[in-house]
């Protein structure tokens, strides 16, 4: 429980306040959609940032990490960037604004602002619990973003990818997608930063998977080197869905990446797969919940973390087995290449299991590269920079083989490569 009422705000918590006295006057939305404003911001008043007396934030003490906030900014210059596959249908998001001429075939789409300014997007402008940090900065400030409705059977040839960049500021997104019965479809949601200013950045995606549908989401977040990215996902699962999620994190100087997922139908099936590249004095968190509520129902969930420099990263991940939850089979991993003595990495796994037909697990390691491995590959000539890259890029490649799409895959790897040839 959060129990911060009545401190001192901080220069960040205060940043936020007059922030949004400012902004309050031109951020879209009807009555209702003001008033939900109101009672978040309130409410993060009362609260402030989180410190490690929260639980939830335990590792990420963000009252003392986040020091300023930077303001809007109305005059920041941003670009669209190509996409990451090619061949993709790029829906852009530029410093906070919609680009409205962008379509999908055979999908309903509008703007957030839209949603936000004929008042139905208010009931999803709440805080998840007391402890809900991003869902009310993202709620009190949010301008934009896209709503997808995929019509049931829809089936996409190619990967939509959801593009938002920025280069200074603040932006505040939101991108609620429905997929309708056994729908198909690769989404690929990307932050970017295409410059070396500071931004702030919140971004919050309700995602509804209905019975049948297949679906593989993709987070890459590779925000600048000064960059604060605070980003949610909230999933529901159907009956015999099936979603493959991917967080791949590689940019950002203080990033928290939820991921809360709720499994309400039978035969469901959640496979996350994460890769955390952090270097410099990067503090990144990876925050992960997931509920069985009914049974016969499958989770797999597999980190790997790769550590340069004086880096933080944090991962907690909660499995949670409801009494009727009956033959839930779930297993999570994380496994961590931790490769500076300067660097860290705080891992939490925990198990909640409330039935007694399961089959659940949980394990962690942090290692070094295998010497005899690095060893092996410099005797025979291959330099000592390279051999080690060569090994950090086989620890994280099996993650991504696992996609099984041949330009989609080419595509992560050529993002690993890169950061890796910066780093390692």
């Amino acid at each position: 429980m959060n129990m911060q009422t009545g401190m001192k705000l901080s220069v960040a918590e205060t940043a936020l306040c007059e922030a949004y006295d400012h902004a309050i006057g031109e951020l879209p939305g009807d009555g209702a959609v003001i008033a939900a404003r109101d009672i978040l911001i309130s409410d993060f008043k009362d609260a402030g940032l989180p410190t490690r007396r929260v639980e939830a934030w335990h590792y990420t003490d963000l009252k003392a990490l986040l020091r300023a906030v930077p303001a809007f900014d109305p005059a920041a210059s941003a670009a669209k960037v190509a996409p990451l596959v090619e061949g993709s249908t790029v829906l852009s998001v530029v410093n906070g604004v919609a680009d409205t001429r962008g379509s999908v075939d055979g999908v309903t789409l509008r703007t957030f602002a839209e949603a936000l300014a004929d008042g139905t997007a208010a009931e999803g402008l709440t805080a998840r619990d007391s402890d809900d940090t991003i869902g009310r900065i993202n709620g009190a400030f949010v301008r934009d973003g896209f709503v997808l409705d995929f019509p049931d059977g829809t089936e996409l040839a190619a990967p939509l990818e959801i593009q938002t960049t920025q280069n200074a500021g603040q932006t505040h997104t939101r991108f609620p997608a429905t997929f309708g019965a056994n729908v198909k479809a690769t989404v690929i949601e990307r932050h970017v930063a295409t410059g070396d200013n500071a931004a702030f950045v919140t971004t919050v995606s309700d995602i509804s998977l209905a019975d049948g549908a297949e679906i593989t989401w993709i987070i890459f977040q590779g925000q600048g080197g000064a960059d604060t990215h605070l980003g949610q996902i909230r999933i529901t699962l159907g009956t015999d869905a099936k979603l493959r999620l991917y967080v791949i994190n590689a940019g950002g100087k203080l990033v928290r990446q939820e991921i809360h997922v709720v499994v309400s139908g039978e035969g469901s099936d959640l496979q996350l797969r994460g890769i955390n590249l952090l270097g410099g004095e990067t503090h990144n968190d990876v925050t992960f919940t997931v509920g069985h509520n009914v049974p016969h129902t499958t989770s797999t969930e597999v980190l790997r973390n790769v550590i340069f420099d004086r880096a933080r990263g944090v991962f907690q991940g909660q499995i949670r087995v409801a009494p009727d939850a009956q033959k839930t089979d779930a297993k999570m991993s994380c496994n961590t290449l931790l490769l500076s003595d300067e660097a860290d990495f705080s891992a939490k796994p925990e198990l909640e299991i409330f039935a007694d037909d399961v089959q659940c697990g949980h394990g962690a390691t942090v290692i070094d590269i295998d010497h005899v491995q690095l060893f092996y590959l410099m005797a025979r000539g291959i330099p000592e920079n390279k051999a080690r890259a060569m090994l950090v890029n086989a620890f994280v490649a099996e993650i991504v083989e696992e996609l099984e799409d041949e330009p989609l895959v080419e595509a992560l790897e050529g993002v690993i490569a890169a950061w890796l040839e910066k780093h390692a």
